[in-house]
């Protein structure tokens, strides 16, 4: 009997909890109901309906604002969302932007209580709108996702908002005189595509151009300097035609071309001077170290034209990039010439058919031997004597002595020792007033200053001349 009882509680209890919550509900819903129709009353719906169905009921789209009485005034605000990345081989940059463009149209007046119709896409085409083009653009997007990326607002007294989303390839012609420290005002130019001066006026509006935070422009590149806005007007065949531009001031950023290009292009010619250390003997160390700095160069300089269109005129790095291969081929012929002008000479053999010759007994011929005459050459501080030769098995030999000798090569059979170009008169005192002295033997020992001097005094001019002239 207890446990009927109890039973008959519990469910009398959840009885009751059932009853409450459903009277919770139908107490929610008839609130949520009662705040709905204070918000949007359909009386309002049904105005706004009426007055769009009678503003576009006798309006013709195809017809500017006052067309025949003035010229229509479009007042332009850009907004700016990033710009990059930048082109310099296609010589172009992207640039995504918020347009909006704001005239009146008194066609579009209405009465009512609310002053501003906010409207979407669906709207656009059944009202005129400016016929805005932007000339430097090689190619160009408005935005669809998850909708028209559109805005219209149209005012009691006539006036509208149109903006639109774009993101837009310009062109930008850049000058890359000075690269890879150029800078730049890359453009953006519309106007209208038909009307002319006469019909519409396109004017900025005060803080007209806006950019956003440049945490997430792409300029890799470059920095951003800042921008300006002009107005103009073009004289065509069509008629006079307003233009507006923004200019966007770049500079390039040198981090990238600094790592890449110049500090391996200084430090291969750093590599080329090693060769003025080693000895001259050591031919294939010196030829193997020059023929590879130079072939570095050419790998260097075809990789820096790799971030360049083909321009025709010479570029900062152009200029540096050869001047530096210059060094280093230089260097390689410095081992040349000193090499050629110290060779050794090894006076042939000469045989005799005697069986025995004594040395005061011998007799030069000349002619048969092929040597120049005695008195017209010279070596380095050494002269063969009589005592120089031995025989041996019926042929006369030059010791070893006079081998290792090394004779310099001169015009017109002549010679002087540790000078350029040879005279008779070399020997005397005449002919060394006004000319320099240079012994060919100590080349290593001038290239070794003259080399890193003249290096040094080119990069002092070249990036005081770039970066502060």
């Amino acid at each position: 009997m207890a446990q009927k009882l109890l039973l008959l509680l519990f469910c009398l209890i959840l009885g009751l909890r059932a009853r409450s919550r459903k009277l919770e509900e139908n107490k929610y819903e008839e609130s949520s109901s009662n705040q709905k129709w204070v918000l949007a009353p359909k009386s309002q719906d049904t105005d706004m309906t009426f007055v769009l169905n009678k503003l576009l009921r006798e309006y013709d789209k195809k017809l500017r604002p006052d067309i025949g009485i003035k010229p229509t005034v479009i007042d332009v605000d850009i907004y700016v969302n990033s710009i990059g990345p930048v082109s310099s081989i296609n010589m172009e940059y992207q640039i995504d932007i918020f347009f909006a463009q704001t005239w009146t149209d008194n066609r579009l007046q209405f009465n009512s209580s609310m002053k501003i119709l906010t409207l979407n896409s669906n709207m656009v085409g059944l009202i005129w709108i400016p016929d805005t083009i932007f000339h430097n653009s090689k190619t160009a997007q408005a935005h669809w996702i998850t909708t028209p990326n559109q805005l219209l607002r149209i005012w009691n007294d006539g006036k509208i908002l149109y903006t639109l989303r774009l993101t837009i390839n310009a062109e930008c012609q850049l000058q890359l005189h000075n690269f890879p420290m150029d800078e730049h005002s890359c453009p953006l130019i519309f106007s209208s595509y038909g009307y002319p001066r006469e019909e519409m006026i396109y004017r900025w509006r005060k803080n007209s151009v806006e950019a956003a935070d440049q945490k997430s422009w792409r300029l890799y590149q470059f920095d951003f300097m800042g921008l300006r806005n002009t107005t103009e007007t073009v004289t065509t065949s069509a008629g006079d035609y307003v233009v507006m531009t923004i200019y966007f001031e770049l500079s390039r950023r040198m981090g990238y071309f600094t790592i890449q290009t110049y500090i391996p292009c200084i430090l291969t010619v750093v590599l080329s001077w090693v060769s003025f250390w080693i000895k001259k003997d050591a031919t294939p160390a010196r030829t193997a170290l020059g023929i590879t700095t130079v072939l570095t160069m050419t790998t260097l300089s075809t990789i820096a034209r790799k971030s360049l269109p083909r321009v025709s005129y010479v570029t900062a790095m152009d200029l540096f990039v050869t001047v530096c291969f210059l060094f280093v081929f230089a260097a390689l012929m410095e081992y040349a010439t000193l090499n050629y002008y110290s060779s050794c000479r090894k006076p042939p053999i000469i045989k005799k058919k005697t069986s025995l010759l004594h040395p005061d007994t011998l007799k030069w011929d000349h002619k048969r031997i092929n040597l120049p005459e005695p008195s017209n050459y010279s070596l380095f501080d050494m002269k063969p004597s009589p005592s120089s030769m031995i025989t041996l098995n019926n042929s006369l030999h030059w010791q070893q002595d006079f081998e290792d000798t090394c004779v310099y090569e001169c015009l017109d059979g002549k010679d002087c020792q540790s000078y350029f170009c040879c005279y008779e008169e070399c020997k005397s005192g005449s002919w060394r007033k006004g000319h320099i002295h240079i012994d060919i033997s100590e080349l290593d020992s001038y290239s070794r200053v003259f080399f890193p001097t003249s290096f040094l005094l080119f990069n002092l001019v070249y990036w005081v001349g770039y970066l502060y002239l």
